[in-house]
């Protein structure tokens, strides 16, 4: 009798847990993977597992005590990097959504169809070009050209704004129009309507938009290994990168403590935020 019943449970409920945690497990070992490695004595790839044979703290002592390896400084400069650009990003993007969706305009169509087909080519195709062009600009405005962060948060402004736009003016479409002809009525500006309804009522695709470019730009290593020439101004992916790696060897240890350190905050914004990045996308913004 028991055995039917552990049966029927298992034919209707029990196989989604079985494949919920093999899934869960997949996700999860490249994570403690790089955690218990971070600690491990003498790491490398080739003698790497997931239980190490003794643990050490020498590789988190190298990047929090050795001058020559400003890990902590290059980690501010990810964080100021990723959050300003993801900042004005999602100011930029709310702004161009709100015109596409509320607005009516000549071109506003071509606009939109302009935005999509930009965004179908890869962005790897135009960093001949962006170098190129801030490489000039040096010359004529330094602070804003190659090797700066201003420059570095130009470029990722320019990558992404199209794509949130879109998907912000998606998500400010499911909101009536009837809040913005009562507001009309009661004499509220096209200002107003966006900065006392439009806006808040949005907060959820923002919150999204606003995380998603963050991790986006903050994991980056491409573009600013491109940008960046001074140690000092390097992100963490671009030090690491350069530092610890060669063509030969790498020191894994290191690399493993640093993605740690790195990680963690992400690890912390995707908890505080889960309920707006589950529902951001999805979730209506009128009730009633």
């Amino acid at each position: 009798m028991e055995i039917s019943k552990f049966t029927n449970w298992f034919k209707e409920y029990g196989w989604r847990h079985l494949v919920g945690l093999m899934f869960v497990t997949f996700a999860i070992y490249p994570i403690l993977f790089v955690l218990t490695n971070s600690f491990a004595d003498f790491a490398n790839l080739t003698n790497s597992k997931l239980i190490p044979n003794s643990l050490t703290l020498k590789h988190y002592k190298l990047l929090s005590g050795d001058p020559l390896v400003p890990y902590f400084q290059w980690l501010y400069n990810t964080y100021k990097v990723a959050f300003l650009a993801a900042l004005f990003n999602v100011f930029l993007g709310t702004l161009a959504a709100f015109a596409f969706s509320r607005l009516q305009f000549r071109g506003r169509r071509a606009g939109l169809l302009t935005l999509v087909i930009v965004q179908m080519f890869p962005s790897f195709l135009a960093f001949v070009a962006i170098y190129l062009l801030f490489f000039q600009i040096s010359d004529v405005a330094p602070f804003m050209g190659l090797g700066t962060h201003f420059g570095l948060i130009l470029v990722y402004l320019g990558g992404s704004i199209g794509f949130n736009s879109w998907l912000i003016k998606g998500f400010m479409d499911t909101i009536s129009p009837s809040l913005d002809e009562a507001a009309k009525v009661d004499g509220a500006s096209e200002y107003q309507i966006f900065s006392k309804i439009i806006a808040p009522l949005s907060r959820p695709i923002l919150v999204v938009i606003f995380v998603i470019t963050f991790i986006g730009i903050y994991s980056d290593f491409i573009l600013a290994a491109i940008f960046l020439k001074d140690k000092n101004l390097w992100t963490v992916a671009v030090g690491i990168n350069t530092v610890f790696v060669d063509d030969f060897n790498a020191d894994w240890g290191v690399i493993a403590a640093s993605s740690v350190i790195a990680a963690t905050p992400i690890a912390v914004l995707f908890i505080f935020f889960q309920k707006q990045i589950t529902g951001g996308l999805t979730a209506g913004s009128v009730k009633g």
